[in-house]
């Protein structure tokens, strides 16, 4: 059970009606007979649909979101930590953020159609809640929620992990914010944060970010929302930082100049160059090779009547007198 001992009381939910024909359905989707059905009920709610009818489904599924996340998070860690032993926390958390985005969420929750199970207020169902991907990915972690809590942590770790192994190519969006926390922690050893403000601009509200590991900032962006904005300050962040660091880096030595080559003369036979030596022409000049000339020992002791030695010429080739 995902339940602690002794923990049961304070969890405790009224218990609801039997669940409707199109959950029941969405149960068989999940692969899980829930023992609580009101867990998989809380899970579908959104906020709007439990203001509006509160008769139908006082809870919304913000808290089960809330636990989704943290149960997302672990599963994530732990499936990565066995599986990459031999890649770095920057990596690992690379990986991580990519795994648990909204976008891949999303993705993860039209495997399920969870989109037409969702319980949503009258202005959200019409305004396309039921595809957007906020919504779904919310959904998603809610329904993990649940499941953690009426099955257990391995059901959660299997619902998850079935279904993101199952995606023909998960989503791998431009996740600047992940590859910025890479980043820091390498260089700086610390994990970056943001400060997020909004503004209203006309009909609309801007949001401005800062983004900094330390006291001083590395990057300032904007964006319709908050996380657009937070988005936008981690790409020029990551432009700044390794902006600098090609330009600290090692000045590449100049290209060299080629040299002119020379056209070598064709090599002669050896036997052919003694022939045309001994006949007074002059041998191939890649055939000269100009040794250093012997030079004549001196005895250790000078005689009082240095006399004249007479020396055989050597060979130019092993340094003996010739016979």
């Amino acid at each position: 059970m995902g339940v602690h001992p002794g923990e049961g009381g304070l969890i405790a939910q009224p218990q609801a009606a039997p669940l409707a024909q199109s959950l029941e359905q969405l149960q068989q989707k999940i692969g899980i007979h829930f023992r609580d059905p009101a867990l998989l009920l809380e899970a579908v709610t959104h906020s709007s649909f439990a203001n509006e009818s509160p008769h139908l489904s006082p809870r919304d599924n913000e808290r089960l979101e809330y636990l989704g996340d943290a149960v997302l998070q672990l599963i994530t860690a732990e499936y990565l930590y066995k599986h990459h032993p031999g890649a770095t926390e920057g990596e690992l958390t690379q990986t991580r953020s990519a795994m648990v985005n909204t976008n891949t969420l999303a993705q993860l929750a039209e495997q399920l159609d969870l989109g037409s199970y969702l319980y949503l207020g009258k202005g959200i169902a019409k305004g396309g809640g039921r595809s957007l991907k906020s919504l779904l990915a919310n959904g998603f972690e809610a329904v993990l929620g649940a499941v953690f809590l009426d099955a257990g942590y391995d059901a959660a770790y299997h619902y998850y992990l079935n279904r993101y192994r199952a995606l023909e190519s998960p989503v791998r969006d431009e996740n600047f914010k992940g590859r910025l926390q890479q980043v820091a922690q390498e260089r700086f050893g610390s994990t970056p944060f943001y400060d997020s403000e909004g503004a209203k601009v006309g009909a609309h509200r801007e949001y401005t970010s800062v983004v900094f590991a330390g006291a001083e900032p590395l990057g300032t962006g904007h964006g319709a929302s908050k996380q657009e904005a937070e988005q936008d300050a981690a790409r020029a962040a990551l432009q700044s930082l390794l902006g600098a660091a090609a330009a600290s880096g090692p000045a590449k030595a100049p290209a060299k100049t080629p040299r002119p080559r020379t056209r070598r003369a064709p090599r002669t036979p050896r036997a052919a160059s003694r022939v045309e030596s001994e006949a007074g022409e002059a041998p191939a000049v890649a055939d000269v090779i100009q040794l250093p000339e012997p030079v004549a020992e001196l005895d250790p002791e000078p005689e009082p009547e240095p006399e004249v030695v007479h020396r055989e010429p050597r060979s130019r080739q092993f340094g003996e007198p010739l016979e």
